[in-house]
C-alpha cells in the first residue's frame, strides 16, 4: 500500500506549524469513492471544500489504476488530502480498476462484487492511519467499505451519485411496485400516482432499471437490494450532493419517513476553483477545446455542448443520427464523444468543421459549461449533469440513456423546468432509436427558441440559489459544518452486519 500527499508545498515554518497544530485538532474524514470518474469528481469536490473550510484533514482510499486521475484532480487541495492506493488483484474478473474500462454495462453487478476483494487491504490499512480515522464516507456501491469501518468502530457516511428525489422513488418503486399496476392491462398512457407527492405520475419509462419491471430478478436486482440498499441503512447518514432551494421537500419526506439522515451539502462543483484557475493555470497552454470555445465567445457564437455519459453504451446508430441531427439544426457545438473509437457519418467532421468540434477524450465539463459562449446542454441527464448544468445557468435538452437518469430528466424537465425533452419517451433504452430531426428540433429551441430562453432564465434562478446554498451561512454551508462537528465527538455505535 501506498500513501502520498496529493500536492506539494513549500509553506514558511511558522504556517506549517500551525497548519500542523490545526490538522491534529480537525476531523480526519477518510473518502473511498467508487471506481467510476462520475462518482469520484463530486467527493473529490467535496475535498477540495473540506480543506479550504479548514474543516478536516481528508485520505483518500483507492487503486493504482485510478490514483492519478484523483491526485491531478485534488491538486490545490493542499497537504491536508493524501491518497492510499491499495493494490488491485490483477487475475480478477473482470480484469478492470474502473466502470469506464468495462467491456460493456452488463459487466457493472460483476465489477460491483469483485471490488469486495479489496476489503481485507481497506481493512488492514484503515487501522493502520494516523490520526485515526473519524469517519468514513464511501460510495453505497462499496457496502463492504462500510462494513470493515464498523468493524473497527468507524462510523461512516454512504453517498450515492443520485439526488433525493430518485433515492424517495426507489423507496416507492420497492414498497409499491409501479410497475406491476402500470403493466398489468393498463392502457398505454396509465401513469402511477405517488401517495406522497401526488404531483409525481410515473409512466412505465419513468421507472428505473430494475424497478421497471414488474417481478424483477437478477444480479442489477440484488446488487441495488444487497449492497446500495443495505449500505445507505446501516449507515450514520446519506451525504447527497443538492442543497434545500432544489429538492427541499424530498428531502424533508427522507428525513421524516425513511434515513438515515440525508444531509444536503452541495453543489459540490461549486467549491472547486474557478475554470481560469483550473484550465490556465501554470506555463500551460490552455486545452484546445477551451481555445476553441474562446473563439467561438470572441465571434459572439452560441455554442450546444453535446455529452452523452460514459456508463451507456449509445449504439452507433443512434450516434450517427446524433451526427446528422446536429449538422441539421446549423448551430455550433462542441461535442464529447464516447466512446472515442466510434465511427460517425462519413465525412461528418469535415462538413461541419467550422462550427463543430468533435472532442474524443475527458474534458472538464463544468468548465465547458461556465464558459460564456455555451449556451445549451444535450444531456444523458446523470445527475453530475444536470446539477453542474444548473449552476453554470445552462438549459438541458434532456435525453435519458437509463438506470436513474429518467427520473432526473423528469425532475428537471417538469419540476424545475431547465430543460426540455428529446423525445417522447423517457429513455433510449425504453424509446428506441431517436430520429434525426427529432434531435435537430429541440437542440434548435434549445439554443435559440422561446422555450429555451424561459429555460435559462429559470436555470439562471436556480444558479443564483445555488450560490447562496454553498456561502456562509447559506443552508448547504451550515449542513456541513454541522455533520463535520459531530465527528469531533466520541465515537458512538459503529455496529454494521458484515
Amino acid at each position: 500500500m501506498m500513501a502520498s500527499a496529493a500536492t506539494s508545498s513549500s509553506p514558511r515554518k511558522a504556517d506549517n506549524d500551525v497548519q500542523h497544530q490545526q490538522a491534529r485538532q480537525l476531523p480526519h474524514v477518510v473518502i473511498f469513492p467508487f471506481m467510476a470518474k462520475s462518482h469520484a469528481i463530486p467527493l473529490i469536490h467535496l475535498a477540495h471544500l473540506l480543506r479550504r473550510r479548514r474543516l478536516a484533514t481528508v485520505t483518500f482510499f483507492t487503486t493504482p489504476g485510478n490514483a492519478a486521475f484523483l491526485r491531478a484532480a485534488l491538486s490545490g487541495a493542499d497537504d491536508g488530502v493524501a491518497v492510499v492506493e491499495l493494490p488491485f488483484i490483477k487475475d480478477q474478473q473482470p480484469a478492470a480498476e474502473s466502470v469506464e474500462a468495462l467491456p460493456s454495462f452488463s459487466s457493472f453487478p460483476t465489477f460491483v462484487d469483485a471490488m469486495s476483494a479489496l476489503r481485507p487491504r481497506f481493512e488492514e490499512a484503515l487501522a493502520a492511519l494516523r490520526p485515526p480515522a473519524s469517519v468514513v464516507v464511501a460510495d453505497a456501491f462499496l457496502r463492504w467499505a462500510h462494513a470493515a469501518a464498523a468493524a473497527l468502530g468507524v462510523r461512516t457516511l454512504a453517498f450515492v451519485c443520485a439526488n433525493m428525489f430518485a433515492q424517495v422513488i426507489r423507496e416507492v418503486c420497492v414498497r409499491d411496485n409501479p410497475a406491476a399496476v402500470l403493466a398489468g392491462g393498463a392502457k398505454a398512457d396509465a401513469v402511477f400516482t405517488v401517495p406522497e407527492f401526488p404531483h409525481v405520475q410515473l409512466t412505465l419509462a419513468d421507472i428505473p432499471v430494475p424497478y421497471n419491471d414488474p417481478t424483477p430478478t437478477g444480479p442489477i436486482r440484488e446488487m441495488d437490494a444487497e449492497v446500495v440498499g443495505k449500505a445507505v441503512a446501516g449507515s450514520h447518514g446519506l451525504i447527497v450532493n443538492t442543497f434545500d432551494a432544489l429538492e427541499s421537500r424530498y428531502i424533508e419526506h427522507w428525513n421524516r419517513q425513511v434515513g438515515p439522515r440525508a444531509w444536503p451539502i452541495g453543489p459540490f462543483c461549486l467549491a472547486r476553483p474557478p475554470p481560469d484557475v483550473l484550465s490556465r493555470q501554470g506555463d500551460a497552454a490552455p486545452a484546445y477545446w477551451l481555445r476553441w470555445l474562446d473563439e467561438k465567445a470572441a465571434a459572439g457564437r452560441a455554442v450546444l455542448y453535446v455529452a452523452l455519459g460514459t456508463f451507456m453504451a449509445v449504439p452507433e446508430a443512434q450516434l450517427r443520427e446524433v451526427a446528422d441531427g446536429l449538422e441539421k439544426s446549423g448551430l455550433d457545438f462542441m461535442w464529447a464523444v464516447r466512446p472515442v473509437d466510434v465511427v460517425l457519418a462519413a465525412g461528418f467532421e469535415e462538413r461541419v468543421r467550422d462550427r463543430g468540434l468533435v472532442v474524443r477524450e475527458w474534458v472538464d465539463q463544468f468548465a465547458v459549461l461556465q464558459h460564456e459562449c455555451v449556451k445549451g446542454f444535450l444531456s444523458h441527464c446523470g445527475w453530475n449533469s444536470i446539477l453542474e448544468s444548473i449552476c453554470a445557468g445552462v438549459p438541458l435538452a434532456a435525453w435519458p440513456m437509463g438506470a436513474e437518469q429518467p427520473l432526473n430528466a423528469k425532475m428537471a424537465v417538469e419540476e424545475l423546468r431547465v430543460g426540455l425533452k428529446v423525445s417522447a419517451g423517457s429513455s433510449i433504452v425504453t424509446s428506441g432509436l431517436v430520429s434525426s430531426q427529432e434531435i435537430a428540433t429541440a437542440v434548435r429551441e434549445l439554443v435559440i427558441g422561446e422555450k429555451g430562453a424561459e429555460m435559462a432564465r429559470n436555470a439562471a434562478a436556480m444558479a443564483a440559489k445555488a450560490q447562496e446554498a454553498v456561502a456562509e451561512g447559506g443552508s448547504s454551508w451550515k449542513a456541513l459544518k454541522e455533520l463535520i462537528g459531530g465527528f469531533s465527538e466520541p465515537v458512538g455505535d459503529a455496529t454494521m452486519e458484515v
